[in-house]
This record gives structure tokens, C-alpha cells and sequence, in this order.
């Protein structure tokens, strides 16, 4: 790995939680986040960017609401700090605040980006959003090398382009941001099911097996699921990181 680009600091950035009401009295705890990757050499790479602002509001009522760019100016960050940012997919809650990033270069599967140019109505609701014309676009296919240390996994079944991220830092060693493809541990599992919100249960199964296969080759300790409550309570969230 070069050392001059290899990932330094992983930061968790929680945006919000949302207690879901289920049968029985019980709830369901759903966090959303993103993720911020500082390099040895001080560039920032951005993993989604949140809720859009102009979002309809949930009907289950949110905690710890913070966005995107209020993380970032607790470290002491501007939206022109970010030189990449990874789409992992365009919906609503990770695609929200693409247009403050228009210094960045954005990384997206083609696959994905090319559904959504052509109008997909799933992701019409943050498209003045990731569709920005000040935005600057690179497509790549399939399982891409970003940077050394940073891998672009493609994982479609909740969407099709659907990318999840491995981040291999000096000391924690790998990380897997499984994002959408796993979005509660529980759910990570070879004969899981399809929630509403997910594309292809068939492809989904299947980028479910290779995550799984890669957490036992690269014997992964920490996966993030992209939505689970519960886990978010004993990550690191930011300011502290994991390096």
C-alpha cells in the first residue's frame, strides 16, 4: 500500500435515529450515517452524504439529527475539504447533500448512474440533489480500487450499482461499510429475504455471499450495517475515529 495515499482515519458521522413502532410493542432502531476517510497525505474521501434537506419528513420521529456539514465543521472541515465522494446509490438518505460537494470528484457505478439519469422514479427525490450541473462524475464497473487501501465493492440487490466499501486502515486493519447491502446485522445472513425498499432478492442474496466470503478471507472484525440502531451504540461516532 502506498503510504502517502493510504486511509489514516475512518470517522463515523450518525445523521439521525428513527424509532420504528412493530407489532407487539416493540420498536425497531434505524440510524442513518456517512463516512469520512482522511488519507496519510490529508485528502478526504466522503462515503455518501446524508438525508436531503428538503426530504419529506418521516413519519416516525427523528433523534440526533445532525447533517453532513455540521460534522464536518466539527473537525474543522468545509465542504471544499472533500476531494472524492463515494455514491454508494442515489436514494433519498444518502444522496442528500451531493450538490455542497462541488469541488469533489464523485465515483459512481455506471451501472447505477445510468438508471438514475434515465429518470428511475426511485431516485427522483434527491436528483437536484446528485444531479447537480456543478457536480464532476467518474463511472466506474464493478469492483474498483479507489485509492490504495479504499475498495469499491459492487453489491446490487438493494438497488442495481449498489456499492458497499472496504477501508483498510493501519491499525484496526480492514473495514467493511456494508451501507445498504446489509443494513441490519441480523440481516446478514445467505438465505435472507427482501424488505420493500430492495431491488432483486436474488442479486441481493448474492452480494450477501460475497461479503460474507470477503469478511472470512480478509477475516474482517468490524462491519458497519448501514442502518442499524442498536450497532450504532458501540461504534466510535465521530469526533472520535477508528485508524
Amino acid at each position: 500500500m502506498t503510504t502517502a495515499t493510504a486511509p489514516k482515519k475512518l470517522y463515523l458521522f450518525r445523521l439521525s435515529t428513527t424509532a420504528i413502532p412493530l407489532p407487539g410493542g416493540q420498536t425497531l432502531e434505524m440510524s442513518s450515517g456517512c463516512y469520512l476517510v482522511e488519507a496519510a497525505n490529508h485528502k478526504h474521501i466522503l462515503i455518501d452524504s446524508g438525508m436531503a434537506p428538503d426530504a419529506p419528513p418521516s413519519p416516525a420521529p427523528r433523534s440526533n439529527e445532525k447533517n453532513v456539514l455540521e460534522h464536518l465543521a466539527d473537525l474543522n472541515l468545509r465542504p471544499r475539504d472533500i476531494d472524492i465522494l463515494v455514491c454508494t446509490h442515489f436514494d433519498v438518505d444518502h444522496a442528500g447533500y451531493h450538490d455542497a460537494f462541488t469541488n469533489a470528484e464523485f465515483i459512481v457505478q455506471r451501472e447505477h448512474y445510468a438508471l438514475a439519469r434515465n429518470g428511475h422514479p426511485r431516485f427522483a427525490a434527491a436528483r437536484p440533489h446528485w444531479d447537480h450541473t456543478a457536480l464532476h462524475y467518474r463511472l466506474v464497473d464493478g469492483d474498483t480500487e479507489l485509492l490504495p487501501g479504499i475498495t469499491l465493492l459492487e453489491t446490487s440487490g438493494h438497488a442495481p450499482g449498489h456499492q458497499s466499501v472496504l477501508v483498510r486502515l493501519p491499525h484496526a486493519g480492514p473495514v467493511l461499510l456494508a451501507i445498504d447491502a446489509a443494513v441490519l446485522q441480523r440481516t446478514f445472513t445467505i438465505d435472507r429475504q427482501a424488505w420493500p425498499t430492495d431491488d432483486n432478492e436474488q442479486q441481493l442474496r448474492a452480494s450477501t455471499k460475497k461479503l460474507l466470503d470477503l469478511v472470512e478471507r480478509e477475516r474482517i472484525k468490524l462491519i458497519v450495517f448501514g442502518h442499524d440502531g442498536h450497532q450504532w451504540k458501540s461504534l466510535k461516532k465521530s469526533p472520535e475515529y477508528y485508524d
